[in-house]
């Protein structure tokens, strides 16, 4: 990971009215708010230096955390298929892949009970204790997969075994990215937190592309029926060497700055709410934001389990390919968006969240027809081409959601404000992509059914961007501004100096 502290980036450094007058508009504008507020210039302890070497460890756990998980959906979705073999064997092979399905789905339906439990929790005792709880969790359900007998040795306790490991890996879940991307944007300088967030998706799509490389190594090595016979169960169980270390690091872990901050007054008034009554005050105080982020989130995520969850299914069922070539097409869309998330990340710290968005959103709405025409092209190139489009729309999305989502609430209720508006757009709209899309596709029997549901998520973030906030380089909400190095404290100390008084000088004059 690149250096913490700097990056040649211009921001609100220096002094001089030609460096306020170059703030980004949505700077100058948090800026002002503060210094009205405390009604002076910024001081020492009104900025938060980060120390790199803390900085570097809470990004590195937070992201292996979702590494693990996402390991676990990558698997999950090559196998769809072997498991719907293993656990419902007396099932049509269509009926075999919606049941799989349907299991994966449910483990959305309690994602947002974890985000009502572990979001409060986050937010009173602490985001590092209650992400190191997550990680025991998603590492015990999936370790657990890969110990459940078949159908063929238990009978019907197999699928329903298999479900309650998938419910306590979404109930973990539901605690897990909302934290997660809280505690890294709370640990990030506000001039890169794009950047810096964006780590925590590469770890998204890294886990991916290892579970499925995994298992697309153990269909080439394996036969049929070795792979139904315990080819299948060694993936799963290789998440509990995994949770360990992740749980190793995440302890190591030091509370994020913006929570070991003392809280402004109207901050401290919300952190002494109960859970219920913080919950009734984030819907009713923040509903706002908290329909923002669920379009962000539906976007988002109806393209991520689209790629990743239905499109390895639909081009051995649908398409009638061979599992290796299916599942190397999507691996190769996967390292693309490792390459391209962080360099997406950056960008949108110079360029801005919503201008990323809102281009890859329109894009997806006119080429989400294209590229499922390419996918289902003869060959080898125009199906890799349809695929990219898909990952690069998708890389454009994952990007910036870990910066943006967080900056939308305050430090107070954040943890539970992103556990309700994330776990809820995900159990209604991601995790049940593969499920409703395989049904669209075989009750109607039209192969363009994914495309079209991906364009009506494209219109549906379009609208949300609209009313999407700036917040690229701007300081989160009920936090100190953050920065990098002594050096850029200085520099925006003696910025917030001339915007101080750039702005005494303009009451006077009136």
């Amino acid at each position: 990971m690149a250096d913490a502290s700097t990056d040649g980036q211009p921001g609100p450094a220096g002094s001089g009215k030609s460096e306020i007058a170059g703030l980004p508009a949505q700077v100058r504008q948090d800026l002002t708010r503060r210094l009205k507020r405390n009604k002076r210039p910024f001081r020492d302890d009104d900025v938060q230096v980060v120390e790199r070497p803390l900085l570097r460890r809470a990004v590195g756990a937070s992201a292996l955390g979702n590494c693990m998980e996402w390991f676990d959906f990558g698997v999950y979705s090559y196998l769809a298929a072997t498991l719907g073999k293993v656990f419902f064997p007396g099932a049509s092979p269509a009926a075999q892949v919606i049941s799989s399905f349907a299991t994966f789905a449910a483990a959305f339906v309690v994602r947002p009970l974890g985000g009502l439990v572990f979001g409060p929790l986050g937010d009173r005792l602490g985001r590092q204790k209650v992400l190191a709880t997550t990680m025991i969790m998603m590492a015990a359900g999936t370790f657990a997969i890969g110990l459940i007998p078949s159908y063929a040795t238990i009978g019907i306790a197999a699928p329903v075994l298999l479900l309650l490991a998938r419910m306590v890996q979404g109930f973990s879940t539901g605690g897990e990215y909302g934290g997660a991307t809280t505690f890294v944007a709370e640990y990030s300088p506000d001039r890169r937190r794009g950047f810096l967030s964006s780590w925590l998706d590469f770890g998204t799509f890294v886990g991916y592309a290892l579970g499925s490389a995994l298992v697309t190594a153990l269909n080439l090595a394996l036969s049929d029926a070795q792979m139904l016979s315990w080819g299948w169960r060694v993936p799963f169980l290789i998440a509990g060497p995994l949770g360990v270390i992740g749980l190793y690091m995440r302890l190591k872990l030091e509370e994020s700055p913006a929570f070991q901050q003392q809280l402004d007054e109207h901050e401290q008034s919300l952190a002494k709410e109960s859970a219920g009554t913080e919950f009734r005050t984030i819907v009713k105080e923040h509903w706002r934001a908290l329909l923002i982020c669920m379009g962000l989130v539906l976007l988002y995520n109806v393209t991520n389990y689209m790629v990743t969850g239905f499109l390895p299914t639909y081009q051995t069922e649908t398409l009638g390919r061979s599992s290796s070539s299916a599942d190397v097409l999507v691996l190769v869309g996967m390292v693309w968006i490792v390459v391209l998330i962080t360099f997406l990340g950056r960008l949108s710290d110079r360029v801005g969240r919503r201008p990323l968005y809102g281009y890859a959103a329109a894009g997806m709405i006119l080429l989400a027809v294209p590229s499922f025409a390419l996918i289902k092209a003869d060959g080898t190139w125009l199906p890799i081409l349809g695929v990219l489009i898909l990952s690069t729309l998708l890389a454009c999305f994952a990007a910036p959601s870990a910066a943006t989502l967080p900056a939308l609430f305050p430090t107070a209720v954040r943890y539970a404000a992103m556990g309700i508006g994330f776990n809820f757009a995900v159990a209604a709209f991601g995790g049940t992509t593969p499920l409703v899309t395989e049904a669209l596709v075989s009750l109607t029997g039209n192969d363009m059914m994914p495309a079209y549901y991906l364009m009506a998520a494209g219109a549906i973030g379009l609208l949300t961007v609209r009313h999407l906030p700036e917040s690229a380089q701007v300081s989160l909400r009920g936090s100190q501004p953050m920065v990098g190095s002594k050096k850029e404290r200085r520099e925006l100390i003696a910025t917030s100096r001339e915007l101080y008084r750039a702005g005494r000088e303009m009451s006077g004059r009136r």
